[in-house]
């Protein structure tokens, strides 16, 4: 067993191939039909690219500057090929495979019209095998590799595109000074496209009325590719450099029904339905793409699918079919905010829009003065010039800075509808309004929100414009359901607007999205007292200390540790290619030491600073940063930059680094601070009821057949967070009878709360075999997928044949369409 656990490089870390120092995707257009019948997407995606930052040259037309500079590069690199930009990937994996090895028949020679035929012994020369890739001859060749991202895709063509062609792009290029008839229009295609993705924030309409025109030339010449299992690498004969490499380039593509980017389901009304569900090698299976954040794009996209389907996707616009023939239409969206192409996300189904019955206004629509930020003084940043990459910003839109509720949909499968009207639907402009409040402008211009099928494996996930939300987070009250929408609408800002330079950095976007949501939450329950918001704020803590602590006990340290590249995060090499530690790791997509120990440490420094102060650092970060990728430095520099002397208490960045972010276990600071919760009122209150609850337990268990009914026991009603915390006290005890049990369930009606809640009771049903429970472990485990992996493993501990039965049967059921990291988790436990 211990074997099985131990880290394979090969197997736990994600490769980003993509060699973004020397060419960057600027922007995306997709074009794609969606197909139910042979589970697969199929279609185009056209790329238009930049020259990196290894490689920029001076003018698009002088080049013989960046080709010495490019030969450099090579020659000093030769004695660590992993690194030379135009060898064959498969050095730095040996696993690779070139078995959609693909010959193009015809290329387009850059001297002449003709076209000249390649044969496969030339291909197979020019894309080297791995044996002999520090071999001179190869360098010899140097012909330019554009390596992208790509996994399970067969690559049909890949073709350069003659923007040249498009009327209108002539005015692209009247300054140009060309020279040389043979160069000349490979020139012309690449200073267009530059001039395209070069131009300013407010042209973004017609850039896009360009991209789109520019995307549909035709293709002029194809181009020579292979795939291997992480990759496509792609290049033009005899273009030695980014420079000459075409900038406008279209791959035909299809996806594979195997592929891991995207899940063929069904919703919980039994209609067919894919989408991405955050997958841990992102779209890469989707299209082909640049994964690593540095490289930001824009995209836009048409998808069709048959009418009946509703197509959403994150995208500024909220798409109006249109039919394009019989039982059959296109949806088009796009973005104008640059942003890694791994927070792409697409969900195709039937679903129905949930509409507010029109007269149920609700209370954040009506109720305004509670919308404006808490402290207006804090927003005039937003006169300062932003510092991201030109795009057309909400943070310099006077409009969109005033907006506290942004347009948003509800959108769910029939059968869920009536569930979202309950609480969701009503939820949704309080918790935006209360997010306004606390951080100002939304970086988004509207947002939908998808109730997404069973298999979904987290309780949500936020992406540009669209949040995923588990059905689990619908039952049992808003409680459940508003936490978490809180915490998917605090990724706006942390995790999307503001991203990782790093992405083993998770912290920076799952630790301020655990304790803003805290923040948001409060503000959006109205009617909270300053006292009754700490008292919940406090009772979350020690819960989330309790999941710390088990955590840390019961998972590898490797993964415990925040900053697991200490020094060297966000170091790229040569070629921009990198690896995310543990990306792949099944296990560690359960685990929540990113959310806890960073929601510790902010809520550490919240209070050394004092919430007030904390929170307008907050929102000086997010105007500073957003657009923006940081590394966790930039956060924590700029947050002791504001802190007055004699409140820093020995505070440095390096010290955040030793006590937090560089060792695993639990942070020195936060063992001192564990005993201070059990003072809290609302959990004083969850210990008297505990102790009632022994009490009465014994007494049933003296008195055996007799009677109980002289001394009825009063039980106070409790909120849910504090069930769970009395029910994970109730399952440290060593046995409590069934009639307890019984009256437990009854006096709480544990049946109808929450997941959290029924969780922990299905854990006491286990402990204890209590088999009227059962039932509820089998519904927890189909309908509650996005928590039930542990339950699995109870089951099968506890060596009780009826419990293993029933976790088998369970599994076997829900095997098939259950999400590919909980599969293979749980067939560990069971086989």
């Amino acid at each position: 067993m211990n074997m099985e656990t131990q880290l394979d490089p090969m197997k736990d870390d994600l490769p980003l191939m993509a060699n973004t120092s020397y060419m960057l995707v600027k922007h995306y257009v997709l074009d794609l039909d969606v197909d139910f019948k042979s589970k697969v997407i199929e279609g185009s995606i056209v790329l238009f690219l930049e020259t990196g930052s290894k490689y920029r040259q001076t003018s698009i037309a002088g080049k013989e500057c960046c080709q010495s500079q490019f030969d450099e590069t090579c020659k000093m690199r030769v004695s660590e090929p992993c690194h030379v930009p135009v060898i064959n990937v498969s050095t730095c994996l040996s696993k690779t495979e070139y078995s959609d090895f693909a010959v193009s028949g015809k290329e387009e020679e850059a001297t002449s019209d003709e076209n000249s035929n390649h044969s496969n012994s030339e291909q197979a020369s020019g894309i080297s095998s791995s044996k002999d890739c520090s071999d001179t001859e190869n360098h010899g060749n140097k012909d330019f590799l554009l390596v992208l991202d790509c996994c399970d895709l067969s690559v049909l063509k890949v073709e350069e595109v003659d923007v040249a062609a498009v009327s209108g792009t002539e005015k692209f290029t009247r300054s140009a000074k060309l020279t040389g008839a043979s160069k000349e229009l490979e020139n012309l295609r690449n200073l267009i496209v530059h001039e395209l993705v070069t131009l300013p924030a407010d042209h973004w309409k017609e850039q896009l009325h360009y991209f789109t025109h520019c995307s549909q030339a035709p293709g002029c010449g194809e181009l020579l590719f292979s795939t291997g299992t992480w990759s496509l690498e792609i290049r033009k004969s005899g273009i030695r450099t980014p420079a000459d490499f075409p900038h406008a380039i279209r791959i035909w593509y299809k996806t594979k029904p195997e592929g891991r980017s995207v899940t063929w389901t069904a919703d919980q009304s039994g209609r067919p339905c894919v989408y991405t569900m955050g997958s841990p090698i992102n779209n890469r299976a989707l299209f082909p793409c640049q994964e690593p954040p540095v490289a930001l794009s824009t995209w836009q996209a048409s998808v069709r699918a048959a009418s009946g389907f509703v197509v959403l996707m994150s995208g500024e616009n909220s798409a109006e079919p249109v039919q394009l023939r019989e039982g059959m239409l296109s949806w088009y969206y796009y973005v104008s905010m640059p942003m890694p192409a791994s927070t792409f996300t697409i969900a195709v189904g039937c679903w129905q829009e949930v509409k507010q019955q029109s007269f149920k206004q609700t209370a954040a629509e009506t109720n305004t003065e509670f919308s404006l930020p808490s402290s207006q003084t804090d927003f005039r940043w937003h006169e300062e010039i932003c510092g991201h990459v030109e795009y057309p910003c909400r943070f310099q839109n006077p409009a969109a800075r005033l907006q506290a509720v942004i347009p948003y949909r509800v959108f769910a499968p029939w059968c869920l509808m009536e569930s979202c009207e309950e609480y969701l639907l009503q939820l949704i402009p309080q918790c935006l309004s209360a997010a306004y409040a606390t951080l100002g402008t939304h970086p988004f211009s509207r947002l939908d929100v998808l109730i997404v099928p069973s298999n979904f494996s987290s309780l949500g996930m936020a992406s540009p414009h669209i949040i995923f939300l588990s059905q689990s987070v619908l039952p049992g009250g808003s409680h459940l359901c508003g936490t978490r929408l809180c915490h998917e609408i605090a990724h706006a800002w942390f995790g999307l607007a503001i991203g990782a330079r790093d992405w083993t950095e998770e912290w920076i976007s799952e630790g301020f999205a655990t304790f803003l949501e805290d923040i948001f939450w409060a503000r959006a329950q109205q009617q909270l007292s300053h006292d009754e918001i700490k008292g919940q704020q406090e009772l979350k803590a020690l819960l989330r200390w309790r999941r710390l602590r088990d955590e840390v006990q019961n998972s590898e340290e490797e993964l415990q540790v925040l900053r697991p590249k200490k020094e060297s995060t966000g170091e790229l090499s040569e070629s921009g290619a990198s690896v995310v530690k543990y990306g792949l790791k099944a296990e560690k997509i359960f685990m929540q030491v990113h959310y806890l120990k960073g929601y510790f440490l902010l809520r550490s420094l919240a209070r050394t600073i004092g919430e007030a102060s904390y929170l307008a650092s907050l929102r000086k970060f997010v105007i500073k940063f957003h657009g923006q990728l940081v590394l966790s430095q930039d956060f924590l520099s700029m947050l002791l930059e504001d802190i007055p002397q004699q409140k820093k208490a020995g505070l440095t960045v390096e010290s955040i680094f030793q006590n937090w972010l560089d060792t695993s276990g639990i942070p020195k600071p936060l063992l001192e601070e564990g005993e201070t919760w059990k003072d809290c009122q609302l959990v004083q209150q969850v210990s008297g009821e505990v102790t009632k609850w022994i009490q009465t337990n014994r007494r049933i268990r003296k008195s055996s057949k007799k009677k109980m009914k002289q001394d009825e026991v009063v039980f106070q009603q409790l909120l849910p967070d504090q069930l769970v915390l009395l029910l994970e006290s109730l399952l440290e005890e060593k046995t409590l009878c069934p009639r307890i049990l019984q009256c437990l369930e009854r006096t709480y009606q544990l049946r109808e709360q929450d997941a959290e809640v029924r969780h922990r009771w299905c854990e006491l049903v286990i402990k204890h075999k209590y088999e009227p429970g059962y039932g509820d472990i089998e519904r927890f485990l189909r309908e509650d997928q996005a928590m039930g992996v542990y339950l699995y493993g109870e089951l099968m501990v506890n060596e009780d044949a009826k419990q293993q039965e029933l976790a088998r049967k369970c599994f076997a059921a829900a095997q098939e369409h259950m999400d590919a990291s909980s599969a293979k988790v749980v067939a560990e436990m069971l086989f």
